[in-house]
């Protein structure tokens, strides 16, 4: 297994459902791991907002035995105050591991490569990889497996898109995106999952039209229409995005007992309407929660 964990290619089918199934372990025994990284550190920088990411980190790592230290941009000012390269020469010498939520994905590889100790990719604008490994947890405790089953995502191509394909795509789990045109996932990551997915016998399909593509889904799956950083979008965005509105017309359409996911923070009204989000089928809390589980397991195998 690599030193970091970067993006969910990173990891072959077997190391996924490894992390998966230890997550399971550590969710269902956490008092068998209390102190597995105990007197270890972990370095959490944050240059974008966070409940989910800074919660779990924080949490997992004093679960584990180990400490957390938070670091914000008004603190390091990365890449203006000191250099990417200082800083992380800097931390691999106080701490065992450094989680990092930035924009762009090019820094969290050059932290990789400079840095001696685990790096671990909280956020980018490009991939998500800790959130679409506590999706896949998520439904392979809801459904009972996973390969053979269809994902829908509605709505933007975004990051969590692109960890969704990748993660899919490894696992044997058939993903469409449907989103208006020109909305469309980054076209290499894209076709980086069309090629993964053409060795596990999953299929990647993108939609513009999101009555068809959630026919027959096991999951439905949404996220906001702007990202961070895309605020100055959102009225032109929530314009062309009503059409993928997940509500409960839609959810109808999709194969009955199917499970609606998003990975929040959500903007009730706009992508999802308070009745799919609150309704019995919907796993948004189960999935916020095994963030915790699923990034304690990435720790445990990172930085012990």
């Amino acid at each position: 297994m690599k030193k970091d964990f970067l993006s969910i290619r990173d990891r072959t089918r077997e190391e996924i459902l490894a992390t998966l199934s230890l997550a399971s372990t550590v969710k269902s025994h956490p008092e068998k791991f209390a102190s597995s990284l105990k007197g270890r550190t972990l370095a959490m920088i944050f240059e974008k907002p966070s409940l989910r990411t800074r919660a779990t980190f924080d949490i997992g790592i004093q679960q584990l035995g180990g400490f957390s230290l938070l670091l914000l941009p008004t603190e390091i000012n990365l890449g203006k105050r000191e250099s990417l390269y200082d800083v992380t020469k800097n931390l691999e010498r106080m701490v065992q591991g450094i989680m990092i939520r930035t924009f762009s994905h090019q820094v969290v590889l050059d932290m990789a490569r400079f840095a001696s100790v685990p790096v671990i990719n909280g956020l980018t604008d490009y991939s998500h990889p800790c959130q679409a490994m506590a999706d896949y947890f998520t439904i392979q405790e809801t459904k009972g497996s996973l390969a053979g089953l269809k994902l829908c995502y509605v709505g933007d191509g975004n990051n969590v898109a692109h960890s969704l394909m990748f993660a899919g795509a490894r696992l044997g789990v058939h993903v469409t995106i449907t989103c208006p045109k020109g909305y469309e996932p980054n076209p290499d990551a894209l076709r980086l999952a069309m090629d993964d997915a053409s060795l596990s016998g999953a299929s990647i399909e993108i939609s513009h039209d999101p009555d068809t593509a959630v026919h027959a889904a096991d999951v439905v799956y949404t996220d906001v229409w702007a990202s961070m950083g895309q605020e100055s979008e959102a009225e032109e965005r929530r314009k062309i995005f009503q059409p993928f509105q997940v509500n409960r017309k839609l959810m109808g359409k999709a194969k009955p007992g199917a499970i609606f996911m998003h990975c929040l923070p959500a903007h009730r009204g706009d992508e999802v309407t308070d009745e799919v989000i609150d309704a019995e089928y919907s796993v948004v809390f189960q999935q916020a929660e095994n963030r915790l589980h699923v990034q304690k397991a990435i720790m445990l195998q990172l930085m012990q």
